[in-house]
């Protein structure tokens, strides 16, 4: 039999009911769940799962093109696809769970992720995964939002700084870990499935995850926010997807007007939406986003740090990830395991930031951690120039690391400051405004980053022509050839590294790098002009992934000094729970 409701009271304000509530320690607050930390290791699989994914299919792309025999575009689309679903849902599924119940939310999530996988894994042709892939996002866009609040409502205000800290760890080494692992299973070919491992492994850890979930994770449920908001529930995926769509596809297509034109229009969609649920939330209640909780200064001023955090971060994975494997040619698992670096030591930064400094730096972390990120990428911008194609990943080893303690200094920190004043019966709609804005900030960051990435290698191509002539003249000239055709095809081959530098799909063929008619190129001829050509475009992703390094690292600087602004006390509101030894509560060090 259900057991009723329970109305609980402390300092004479009611406390928020849930469906499962457990039998009271006190007056004050219901004990904690006992199978709590168990539940936390089925929650940190669904959201690894999600993370892993966001990046395995990253280094995947060039075997999923060969085997299906897809265009570039469709590629761009498996990647994009996943993401876009992804930041349409998010919001939507946080608010539902506290709706219908956070564990019944993530129940439904996790096997339609596992399905959607499934999917994925099957797939005959491109439209079928480009659908999947869509599918698989939007799933996860139920599950995340619900890790983080129950997280949020299961664990004592006392432990919820150490979760928040695995938690951030988890979302460091996670997306890392998706080079990694796709790296291994797509270069084991496990049962000749080339790269459908990738996403039939999610198929049996999900079958497991979904038992132990039903029988270990706690329900919980907003007590106040009793029906659904189906209007806001359009506007905001409309404004998000306005947003998003354009961002993803506006590089590839040359930036259309079309593009700037439908941002414009998520700009407007999203002021109707918010002037929709002020009023929704002062006439009928229940709104999608309690808007309330932006009054919070550590709550707006988090969530702008979060959103420029993200913006640099999003731009750098994109950047790195072209720089190692089609700069550098390194093979997917040599440049998933050069990451390892990062993801060890973001989940050491993760994991002592909350209980180690915090109590005693205050929001001085979150600057150091910001900092010492940028440092990171700075090491990191000057080995790059300094090396150039013969870098290796020994000497990319200390820039990774310190990168990656940063990052895990800031963002555990950043989350538990962002969530620890919200209210319990909020904490759906938070966690998923939260990811939604993590979302936001990394495909601005990728857009932002790619237009700058590629334009520089567009403008900097004689760079790569340069340092590669000396060896291809040498070439000709051991191959005989007369110091006239030497000048057309060094000509040429200046061409041709500048139209593929410029190309903005880098598998198609630009007519300068084909032989003239009646001019066929001989084998050693081709052998020669093509390692050239590789050197030349080495040089110049090393080039280009230097100088974006400082666009990375400016904006890093520029979240340094909006932490300064956060307010003394890193506590989002006067909620019993946020007043904790060792918390973003305590009056932090000016």
């Amino acid at each position: 039999m259900t057991r009723p409701r329970i109305h609980l009271e402390q300092e004479g304000e009611l406390m928020h009911k849930t469906t499962d509530l457990l039998p009271m320690q006190s007056a004050m607050a219901p004990m904690p769940d006992r199978r709590r930390w168990l539940a936390l290791v089925v929650l940190l699989v669904a959201g690894f799962m999600d993370l892993l994914d966001v990046t395995i299919v990253n280094v995947a792309l060039p075997t999923i093109q060969s085997d299906l025999n897809a265009p570039y575009a469709d590629l761009e689309w498996v990647v994009s696809g996943y993401l876009l679903g992804f930041a349409a849902m998010l919001i939507t599924g946080g608010r539902l769970g506290d709706l219908l119940g956070r564990k019944t939310i993530l129940l439904v999530g996790l096997t339609l992720f596992t399905l959607a996988s499934l999917a994925c894994g099957i797939a005959p042709g491109p439209p079928w995964l480009i659908a999947a892939r869509i599918a698989q996002g939007a799933t996860a866009g139920l599950m995340i939002p619900q890790i983080l609040a129950i997280m949020h409502v299961s664990f004592p205000a006392a432990e919820r700084g150490k979760v928040l800290g695995i938690w951030g760890g988890v979302l460091g080494s996670a997306s890392v870990a998706g080079l990694i692992v796709g790296g291994i299973l797509v270069q084991a070919n496990l049962f000749g499935w080339a790269w459908r491992p990738i996403f039939l492994v999610n198929v049996p850890v999900g079958m497991l995850a979904i038992p132990a979930a039903m029988v270990l994770v706690r329900q919980s449920r907003s007590a106040t926010a009793d029906r659904l908001d189906p209007l806001g529930t359009v506007l905001a995926i409309g404004a998000v997807l306005l947003l998003a769509y354009p961002l993803t596809e506006g590089r590839a297509l040359g930036w259309p007007v079309w593009t700037f034109a439908l941002m414009a229009a998520a700009g407007l969609v999203l002021a109707v939406f918010v002037a929709y649920e002020r009023r929704r939330s002062a006439t009928v209640g229940s709104p999608l986003v309690v808007l309330n909780l932006f009054r919070e200064r550590s709550f707006s001023a988090g969530m702008a740090v979060w959103l420029l955090y993200w913006i640099a971060l999003g731009g750098y994975f994109l950047v790195w990830t072209l720089y190692l494997q089609a700069g550098l040619g390194w093979t997917p698992l040599r440049a998933g395991l050069s990451a390892s670096p990062f993801a060890i030591a973001a989940a050491a930064g993760a994991g002592t930031s909350v209980e180690v400094f915090v109590p005693r730096f205050g929001r001085r972390v979150l600057f150091a951690g910001a900092m010492i990120n940028a440092a990171g990428f700075g090491l990191y911008l000057y080995l790059a120039a300094h090396y150039g194609p013969a870098v290796t990943s020994a000497q990319m080893f200390a820039p990774l690391a310190i990168s990656g303690f940063g990052f895990g200094l800031f963002v555990a920190p950043t989350v538990d400051l962002i969530l620890s004043g919200v209210p319990a019966h909020d904490a759906g709609s938070a966690s998923g405004q939260l990811s939604t804005i993590q979302q936001i900030g990394m495909a601005l960051g990728v857009a932002l980053a790619g237009v700058f990435f590629f334009t520089q290698l567009d403008n900097t191509s004689a760079h790569g022509t340069t340092s590669a002539i000396p060896a291809i003249q040498q070439q000709l000239t051991n191959l005989d050839i007369p110091a006239t055709a030497q000048d057309q095809i060094l000509t040429q081959f200046r061409a041709c590294v500048h139209d593929r530098s410029a190309a903005t799909d880098p598998t198609a063929v630009p007519t300068s790098c084909q032989p003239a008619p009646g001019q066929p190129f001989s084998e050693p001829l081709r052998q020669a002009l093509t390692k050239a050509g590789l050197a030349a475009n080495a040089h110049n992703m090393s080039r280009s992934f230097a100088q974006t390094l400082w666009w990375a690292i400016g904006i890093l600087i520029a979240v340094a000094a909006v932490v300064l602004a956060l307010p003394h006390r890193l506590s989002g509101g006067p909620t019993a729970e946020t007043s904790r030894p060792g918390s973003l509560a305590l009056d932090a060090v000016p």
